[in-house]
């Protein structure tokens, strides 16, 4: 019984032998048995991870030290893995033996099985395989295809991964980003403009909208400082003003965030200056409200009035009035308007003003500029006293009043900040980067012949400062306004 299992065991195992090792196939002129053909898979498939795995180490290696961005080290290990993989395939057919030239025909024909039957697999793949080189997207890119936004995470050779604000991967085909309109946030620069509506009453001063979604917009970090945020008076609704604020942004991903923001920002500075937003209603104006109350105080009052709830409207209707009004007078235009040089200026051309810069408050003692910091700024000055001294000589310098300013010297010269400036009481200045100055500057040239003369008072400590030499001026010729003024000139193309 044992022999004849033995027996039995023995043929079946050389059954299985011939099975295996008789030549079933003959592919690429090659005689090949079933197990060859299973050889050359298991090599087949040790070739794919060994490529996978070898370009892994390349991008993780080579092209990482090579400070090449995200997208582009995806793309080049993409290409490197199918690149190894095919020469890898190549090797195993022809280590096997088989002959290449021969099996042309029948890819060829194969291609043809799949080009008919496969057409949406064969498009994705050239779609990516186009994507790959083109690159219009790469691998960390904010983009928009069909309605759906958010950050490519992976391009493979069928699909692409897109990660959506919500946290969601999305498995796009390849095809999409072909025959598709895309809206890549991140081509090239990333820098993008956002528009936000706003709507306020009729009646409403322009000026004061301006200022307020200006002081919101700066309020954000997360928004640039250059180009800086603009304010469009966009059309006359039938029940408001509409304007828009836009401001630009290096962050597309975080657009929504950044509305939310500025949303909040602009309801709490409409608040904080009693701007309305406005909804349809019918508002109904007595003119003459004094004469009233002395009509219901000499007649009586109407049915359901009583005399104390009148005065208590009235006088309430003119404590916010009054309220109103102080709040105005605090206002940006009415600050400006009492330098001597803005105070001629139209409303359009005080709010093309405050769209160059912003107020800012500081206590007394405090330091608003110090020595030797970056300068990328200049100041007006709209209320309030400073002192302008060095700590390095321990030398007072000058005490500047409302409607004088300072910070030109380092934006003059390109240097470092030559003095440091104490508040002596709470003060408010106007602060313009450099980038509005020059705008500022080439609007009005009246601006830059004033900071030119005032330049040119401080001869002697622009001379202690080693800023302007008086052997050199005589050399040349010029007076201090003279040289000041095309230094000027020069730095801001005034």
């Amino acid at each position: 019984m044992i022999n004849w299992l033995l027996q039995l065991l023995q043929q079946i195992g050389s059954t299985l032998y011939q099975v295996f090792t008789t030549p079933f196939f003959e592919i690429g002129g090659k005689h090949l048995a079933l197990s060859s053909i299973v050889w050359l898979i298991v090599l087949a498939i040790g070739v794919f991870f060994a490529a996978r795995i070898l370009s892994r180490w390349i991008k993780l290696t080579v092209l990482a030290r090579l400070g090449i961005d995200r997208g582009t080290q995806e793309a080049a290990a993409t290409v490197i893995s199918y690149l190894l993989t095919g020469f890898g395939i190549v090797i195993v057919l022809q280590s096997a033996g088989l002959n290449l030239s021969s099996l042309a025909v029948l890819a060829g024909v194969l291609g043809i099985g799949i080009g008919f039957g496969l057409q949406n697999l064969a498009s994705n793949f050239i779609s990516g395989i186009t994507i790959l080189f083109e690159r219009p997207i790469k691998v960390g890119d904010f983009i928009e295809v069909d309605g759906l936004m958010g950050t490519v995470e992976k391009i493979s050779i069928r699909s692409t991964v897109i990660r959506t604000i919500d946290g969601v991967r999305v498995i796009t085909p390849n095809q999409h980003f072909v025959e598709n309109k895309v809206v890549n946030w991140s081509y090239q620069d990333p820098r993008s403009r956002v528009r936000i509506p706003v709507s306020v009453a009729y009646g409403t001063d322009p000026v004061l909208v301006t200022e307020a979604l200006l002081a919101a917009a700066r309020q954000e970090k997360k928004i640039l400082t250059n180009p800086s945020p603009k304010v469009w008076l966009v059309n006359f609704a039938e029940n408001s003003l509409n304007f828009e604020l836009l401001v630009w942004i290096d962050d597309p991903p975080e657009r929504d965030f950044i509305k939310s923001s500025l949303n909040f920002l602009i309801e709490e500075e409409f608040r904080h200056r009693e701007i309305h937003i406005p909804f349809p209603q019918r508002d109904l104006w007595i003119r003459n409200i004094h004469e009233l109350k002395e009509v219901f105080a000499g007649v009586g009052q109407p049915d359901g009035i009583e005399s104390g709830d009148l005065s208590s409207e009235i006088e309430a209707a003119e404590t916010r009035k009054l309220a109103k009004q102080s709040t105005q007078n605090r206002t940006l235009r009415v600050l400006l308007r009492r330098i001597a040089y803005f105070e001629q200026f139209t409303d359009a051309e005080l709010r093309s003003l405050i769209e160059t810069g912003y107020r800012k408050f500081f206590v007394q003692d405090q330091i608003i500029c110090k020595e030797n910091d970056p300068g990328d700024s200049f100041y007006i000055l709209l209320s309030g006293s400073v002192e302008v001294y060095s700590q390095r000589t321990g030398k007072y310098i000058a005490t500047l009043h409302s409607g004088e300013f300072f910070g030109e010297i380092a934006l003059l010269t390109g240097t470092p900040r030559s003095a440091t400036v104490r508040a002596l009481e709470d003060v408010i200045v106007f602060v313009v980067d450099r980038e509005n100055l020059q705008k500022l500057l080439a609007s009005h040239q009246d601006l830059a012949e004033q900071i030119a003369g005032k330049l040119a008072e401080r001869q002697q400590v622009l001379q202690e400062l080693g800023i302007l030499d008086e052997g050199t001026l005589n050399q040349m010729g010029e007076t201090p306004f003279t040289w000041i003024r095309k230094r000027i000139l020069a730095i801001f193309g005034t």
